[in-house]
């Protein structure tokens, strides 16, 4: 069997099969409209040895010429006695006017094919050509390519005449896709895979049996397709019933889990106000009895259901909770009531800002740039609040320091490519800012510096230069296969020992301590980098330094006290405080700037797959033979230090403005809870692989809160404490 094609004008093909060398089969298809067409099927034998198909554009023929007249005269001749001929309807969309794809293969074009241009049809499909086994074709360069998988292709330009008169002649109308089965029917060959034609018998000139045959091929080849949509309809549904079967109980589980997520987020908000206000609180005894009554209805329900024993703890939570909320009802009417006097556009502004915030957190947590945008927001907001015009020059660096963060969330996570000359360059920015400080508080002659202090701040700088050392050394004698040297290996635990004892013996006033605490933890860091989150405790610590600045800004220009000289401020008497100023709706936003800074002290150089598989490479100053614990630590280790870096700059922050701890920390459990509960909507995902990722972020949103109050324990040991070697204690009045 061999198949022939020719391209007779622009959009003109002819298609010819061989099936042996003893008859012959010409089909041809003619324009008539947009979508009709003209067509031509001559048969010489029960099955044919060759198939001739044209197919041609209704404007192509642009002239006559005595051939095509000749060919004209040729085919009417033919058409009268032997063959038939009809419009066959066709249906759009199509990529060429006659309809390529359902003339040979039977079945109509994919509308999504034109996500690809029209070159190739969307779905792979069987043909008549497939059927035969040579095939020559001619034609457009943007049609035959569908056909040409594993076919020769050649092209040539012929005219042919459209204006044929044939209104004396018989009509046998069919539908575009009965051509393919025709086709294959003339040669003798299987019945396209994939078509939904139906055989035209009026243009067989067979036998009845041999129409017979033809037709419960044809009938059977389309039953066959229709088993397979069957089975993949069976098939979806039964997906279908076992995903409700167990997604069945998640929407009673997920309001009941959102109830104690509202429950407890409204009870903190209370207890802030309570704390704040003068507001009274209303006892109402009945309401026990009532929630006593509700309590026992849900355990009736879960007894009847046989439901397991983490459903009572879902379900009766959030009871106790909207108990101790519904008891302060009074506080509630009161707040309320206090809230409607406030201008809607404030209100609606606040509520604004607070929603975009919590999103610009939670979407962080799946997509790190998500950090970029909001750092971008800070740096905005002097401008915003008009803060620059009291501090032009806090705000100028604010602006840059948060441009430079910004840029580290774009970054590739750690671990990818290492690159040391970044480490290597962050230890020297460090030595060189240590260095600019150390000069500087002797040219001032601080006379709270003793040389006890400085000699401190000579071996934290001693210990950065050792870092940048033994990471480069390390690194090149891993590189020539010469090992860890026993030397860096003694000075990279040595100096991890130390980081957690010299900012101890460091002076308590605010900077000093502060500045000790990035230098010991920055030699530590160095230890543990490989390329560029050598940069981010540098750049995360200088944007720290100058926020506790700015908030010294903001409470002056909000008049909410006078401007503290921060150079001489004490940590070790910040706790005999025992007048704490109001809270103020700043103080919201200053909670907020915690809260992201914590996020991107995480995020910043990496994500959730970087700590579930990070590169062993940063802790080879440390060790290289494989000790997963050891490792494990190290790398917590390392993940921890840009979290101390913030939850330290936090502490000044919260004594420098003369704001309860407590207060604060109750403001940043609402923002995590309103996290978490956000999250916990998002855990809900049929991908397995999505749906662990959204289970680890939402852990992480639900460990926040803890982690934070940590790290604030931490953060007051590592400011306010001292280790005075010399059994001296001297004090000095902030």
């Amino acid at each position: 069997m061999i198949t022939f094609a020719c391209l007779l004008s622009d959009r003109f093909q002819l298609f010819i099969s061989l099936a042996d060398k003893n008859s012959l089969s010409l089909f041809l298809t003619l324009e008539l409209s947009k979508n009709l067409f003209l067509i031509w099927a001559f048969c010489i034998s029960c099955v044919a040895s060759y198939l001739s198909l044209f197919l041609s554009a209704k404007h192509s023929a642009c002239k006559k010429s005595q051939a095509l007249t000749d060919l004209y005269l040729f085919f009417r001749g033919i058409l009268e006695n032997n063959g038939s001929w009809g419009i066959s309807h066709t249906r759009v969309p199509t990529e060429s006017r006659p309809g390529h794809v359902a003339l040979i293969a039977g079945f109509y074009e994919d509308v999504s094919a034109v996500a690809k241009g029209w070159k190739e049809n969307p779905v792979e499909f069987d043909s008549v050509f497939n059927e035969s086994k040579y095939t020559w074709s001619w034609g457009s360069p943007d049609i035959l390519p569908m056909f040409a998988k594993g076919k020769t292709i050649c092209s040539c330009a012929l005219l042919f005449l459209a204006e044929w008169k044939l209104e004396n002649l018989k009509r046998l109308d069919v539908n575009q896709a009965d051509i393919a089965p025709l086709m294959a029917s003339l040669i003798g060959v299987p019945f396209p895979l994939n078509s939904v034609g139906t055989l035209p018998l009026e243009y067989l000139n067979n036998s009845a049996h041999f129409k017979a045959e033809s037709m419960f091929t044809n009938a059977v080849q389309v039953l066959e397709q229709f088993k397979v949509s069957l089975c993949k309809t069976l098939i979806n549904l039964a997906l279908e019933g076992l995903s409700y079967y167990h997604t069945y109980d998640r929407l009673f589980l997920g309001l009941s889990i959102a109830m104690g997520f509202v429950g407890w987020t409204t009870y903190v908000i209370l207890v802030i106000v309570k704390t704040h206000t003068n507001l009274t609180k209303t006892v109402q005894s009945t309401l026990l009895y009532g929630f006593t009554f509700v309590g026992m209805m849900i355990t009736f329900f879960l007894l009847i259901q046989t439901s397991p024993w983490t459903y009572y703890i879902y379900c009766l939570l959030p009871v106790p909770v909207w108990y101790a909320v519904m008891r302060e009802l009074h506080v509630i009417q009161n707040l309320t009531a206090n809230l409607r006097s406030l201008p809607i556009s404030q209100s609606l502004g606040f509520i604004l800002i607070s929603i975009l915030g919590i999103e610009i957190l939670v979407f962080s947590f799946f997509y790190r740039a998500t950090l970029t945008v909001g750092l971008l927001v800070f740096a905005g907001w002097p401008v915003i609040t008009q803060l620059w015009v009291q501090a032009k020059t806090t705000t100028l660096i604010w602006t840059v320091l948060c441009a430079l963060l910004a840029v580290f969330p774009l970054m590739p996570v750690v671990g990818r490519e290492p690159n040391i000359p970044l480490v290597i360059t962050a230890g020297l920015l460090t030595l060189l800012i240590s260095g600019f400080s150390l000069a500087s508080s002797c040219k001032s002659e601080n006379k709270y510096r003793n040389n006890e202090d400085m000699k401190v701040h000579f071996y934290q700088m001693l210990s950065i230069a050792l870092s940048t050392y033994v990471v480069s050394n390390t690194h090149n004698s891993l590189k020539n296969k010469q090992g860890l040297p026993v030397f860096n290996q003694i000075i990279s635990w040595t100096t991890l020992v130390s980081s957690s004892v010299l900012p101890l013996l460091s002076p308590t006033f605010l900077f000093q301590r502060l500045f000790s605490i990035l230098l010991s933890l920055m030699a530590t860091y160095l230890l543990l980098s490989t390329g560029y989150e050598a940069l981010f405790p540098l750049v995360l610590s200088g944007l720290m330094f100058v926020w506790i600045h700015m908030e010294q800004e903001a409470l002056q220009h909000y008049g909410l006290s006078l401007k503290p000289k921060l150079a001489v401020f004490n940590f070790a008497y910040a706790t005999d405080i025992t007048q704490f100023r109001q809270l103020h709706l700043d103080d919201i936003r200053r909670s907020f700037f915690f809260v992201f800074f914590i996020v991107t002290a995480f995020f910043g150089t990496g994500n959730i797959a970087s700590v579930n598989s990070f590169d062993p490479a940063s802790v080879y100053c440390f060790l290289t033979v494989f000790s997963p614990f050891m490792m494990g630590g190290l790398l917590v280790l390392k993940v921890v230090i840009p979290f101390v870096l913030v939850s330290c700059a936090f502490e000044a922050v919260q004594v420098t403005t003369q704001l309860s701890s407590k207060s604060l920390f109750l403001i940043v459990l609402v923002i995590s809870d309103i996290m978490a509960l956000v999250s916990c909507c998002c855990t809900f995902s049929s991908n397995k692989v999505k749906q662990r990722a959204l289970i680890s972020h939402y852990v992480l949103v639900m460990l926040l809160t803890i982690f934070m109050m940590l790290m604030n324990g931490l953060a007051q040991l590592l400011t306010t404490k001292r280790l005075d070697l010399s059994r001296r204690t001297k004090h000095h009045a902030t």
